[in-house]
């Protein structure tokens, strides 16, 4: 039994995170603001649940250390790695960022590799020496795979009301480079994405997601989105991709456990090789921390952990610029894509997710979004110029919880406007809105999204 002294100030930490979801009247948001207002639990878990979400946040913040180490449960990183935690992409649970000037460390920002074709499941063809990732840190005694930085050319886009902006194209250039041949080697540039409401979204059904698809375009509104069929590890099967900036992951466990494996080269019972290819004979003989590195009694407390961060409250939802921004919104067509609503499966786990109507503001379709943003590496079904709709819940609190967020899958949008002006292929009608905007009607739509 644990001290009194120990269960009072257990106590007193759970009322300290509690605190700032006091306003909040519904069980899963938090009307928390500042650096850790996309940080919080929902206000409606148990004591118990908190408890296992405090384990969750531990592990997500937690500094991993390379083998062998005096404490077991946190040592395994590398052979290869990118980062020494999650936090480190994910800042405050928020927008991670790209580079700014050649030579800057992609410090919450990695780079997909691939060659043309397919894997067994119907995925990207890994390069033979690099795998799918380019990991640019490894451990003594493994080389890294190399580095990899990003440029960017200035172009000025004048708006009808004669408004300049300015939007940065990058180009990724990787040096020291491993992987080789060069010549074919297909690369995506991706900063980590905001984790709110990943556990929401993985309690949709498949069905609802489904229903929503329009591949062929029959109502010919110019909008197709399409679902990316996946492969799901645990079940060995193919299902709906909903996670990852093109849908390539079906569900949040799995996310999480590739994210470990990917990023951080932890191993875990979804992913229990090294993060290795077999032609990087330093990287297979490197020393590990278990087997798997991550338990799964770790992963099950990452996964809640995940699945019960709080949703952020609307701020000032009725204030008349939100309102106006909010039907303009909806008249430049924005919500074709980014849909309003959901409905959460009546049997999800935890059951504080089960049959609730949620805002996601996306279909988590994949939609062709034109040749500007495109990466030109394709992921499973999705080609080089699709992307699935982020979500934009939480996207006004990113400037809180981080400093200078990216937006967009490579972090070019240094702000909600210049994401908007990227957007071409089926979005192009709901950019040219944006640009006929009067300069007050923009600051509202800008005011409704930084109300989300």
């Amino acid at each position: 039994m644990m001290p009194p002294v120990v269960i009072t100030l257990r106590l007193l930490l759970l009322w300290l995170i509690l605190l700032p979801n006091l306003a909040a009247a519904d069980p899963i948001t938090s009307s928390a603001l500042g650096r850790r207002a996309l940080s919080q639990p929902m206000p409606g878990l148990t004591a118990t649940e908190l408890e296992q979400f405090l384990q969750g946040r531990s592990l997500f913040a937690q500094m991993w250390v390379i083998s062998p180490s005096a404490d077991q449960q946190v040592d395994g990183l590398g052979p290869l790695y990118n980062a020494i935690s999650c936090a480190s992409c994910h800042p405050g649970n928020g927008h991670g960022r790209a580079p700014d000037r050649p030579g800057q460390a992609m410090r919450s920002m990695l780079v997909r590799l691939s060659l043309p074709g397919h894997d067994i499941h119907g995925g990207p063809r890994p390069h033979p020496f690099c795998g799918d990732q380019l990991n640019e840190q490894g451990v003594p005694g493994v080389a890294g795979e190399g580095r990899a930085s990003v440029s960017y050319q200035e172009q000025v886009v004048r708006l009808a009301d004669d408004t300049a902006v300015t939007l940065r194209r990058p180009q990724l250039n990787l040096s020291a480079s491993r992987c080789q041949p060069a010549t074919e080697l297909l690369t995506s540039a991706r900063i980590g994405p905001a984790l709110v409401g990943q556990g929401l979204l993985d309690a949709i059904p498949n069905a609802a997601i489904l229903q929503r698809a329009d591949p062929e375009d029959r109502d010919a509104d110019g909008i197709s989105g399409r679902p990316n069929p996946v492969y799901d590890v645990a079940l060995q099967q193919m299902t709906t991709g909903r996670f990852g900036y093109k849908a390539n992951v079906p569900n949040l466990r799995q996310q999480i456990a590739s994210a470990f494996h990917g990023d951080l080269g932890i191993s875990s019972s979804l992913f229990p090789d090294q993060n290795c290819t077999a032609a990087q004979t330093d990287c297979q003989t490197a020393a590990t921390g278990g087997d798997p590195e991550l338990s799964d009694e770790q992963l099950d407390q990452l996964v809640f952990y995940h699945q019960t961060l709080a949703l952020p409250a609307r701020r000032q939802p009725e204030a008349p610029n939100v309102q106006l921004g909010e039907q303009l919104f909806y008249q430049a067509g924005c919500e074709s894509c980014h849909r309003a609503q959901f409905k959460t499966a009546a049997n999800a786990s935890p059951a504080i997710l089960a049959n609730r109507t949620i805002q996601p503001w996306s279909d988590l379709l994949l939609h062709d979004m034109g040749p500007e943003l495109a990466d030109n590496r394709p992921d499973f079904n999705a080609s080089g110029q699709e992307w699935r709709t982020t979500p934009l819940w939480g996207i006004g609190l990113a400037d809180k919880v981080s400093d200078h967020p990216g937006f967009l899958h490579d972090g070019r949008a240094r702000n909600l406007l210049e994401a908007i002006l990227w957007h071409g292929g089926e979005a192009s009608k709901s950019r040219t809105a944006v640009t006929l905007m009067s300069r007050e009607q923009r600051r509202a739509l800008l005011d409704f999204l930084h109300s989300l």
